[in-house]
């Protein structure tokens, strides 16, 4: 991966997420605690925690569907921690989403093209600029032109997802939250759309902060990761040394759960995972 560029683009500056429990008197649930991270422009910072760890949290804080309890969250310069909903829509040409369900993120009752025209309808575009970035998109991840006229029960898991991929690109965003974009996919898959992000970064300069549970996936598309546990940043760095020579303890947990094919090596890294006995006396 070439280097990104050296300036912010996105920092989140001491996150707290706190969310209401129900039943007079209760505390709330604390989903994030004093997290501080960035992205710089190009860049791809992976985000690596076990289910619970508040890494989709802090995907829907950015994305402005969470409302933090503390701190804040600053892209370009601008604060956008509470930016009022009208404000909040301006900025979806900036900061897109790929949701982890290529299933269930389509509409259904829709044609590609309908789904991608969408979001260039509201930014003002015409029908002939709109037909034209439609197709750019497409060719760009790796899609015929035909599929526009398809509908999204028409297309295989990996389809679907550079589906909606193409649909957080067709307003040339500086920076893409995917929150476990291949998680649903079977390995072959999974492999084919990270080449995918990874060659789409390389080519449009655009920025990921990247949602996952495996550090393989992780280091396969990340320049940098941090590992998110009980809503706190752990550890954090370059992400070949993240995830091949972790320092914290959990992040090393995380290493030995990843499977690999090798049968006995898999069962090394189990027992890894396994406390020691105590010495019987």
């Amino acid at each position: 991966m070439s280097d990104p560029q050296t300036a912010d683009l996105l920092a989140v500056e001491h996150l707290g997420v706190d969310y209401p429990v129900r039943g007079r008197g209760k505390e709330p649930v604390r989903a994030l605690r004093d997290v501080s991270l960035t992205v710089r422009p190009g860049e791809c910072l992976g985000l690596v925690g076990e289910s619970g760890s508040g890494k989709t949290t802090l995907g829907r804080a950015i994305l402005g569907l969470v409302r933090p309890s503390s701190g804040r969250i600053v892209y370009d310069g601008q604060d956008i921690t509470s930016l009022p909903k009208n404000s909040r829509r301006a900025l979806s040409s900036e900061i897109q989403v790929v949701f982890q369900d290529p299933y269930s993120s389509l509409n259904p009752a829709l044609p590609v093209a309908a789904i991608l025209a969408e979001p260039l309808e509201v930014a003002g575009a015409s029908r002939a600029e709109a037909r034209e970035r439609i197709r750019q998109v497409l060719d760009d991840v790796g899609l015929p032109p035909d599929t526009a006229g398809r509908l999204p029960r028409a297309f295989s898991g990996g389809q679907r997802q550079r589906i909606a991929i193409a649909r957080a690109l067709v307003r040339r965003p500086r920076l893409v939250v995917c929150d476990e974009p291949v998680s649903a996919l079977d390995l072959s898959t999974q492999a084919r759309v990270l080449d995918l992000l990874v060659d789409v970064q390389r080519r449009t300069g655009v920025a990921y902060l990247f949602i996952s549970h495996d550090l393989d996936v992780i280091r396969h598309v990340s320049h940098r990761a941090a590992v998110l546990r009980h809503g706190e940043i752990v550890e954090s760095g370059p992400a070949d040394d993240v995830t091949r020579r972790p320092h914290h303890a959990y992040t090393k947990r995380l290493m030995l759960s990843s499977p690999v094919a090798d049968p006995d090596r898999q069962a090394r890294r189990r027992a890894g995972r396994r406390p020691p006995r105590k010495a019987a006396g």
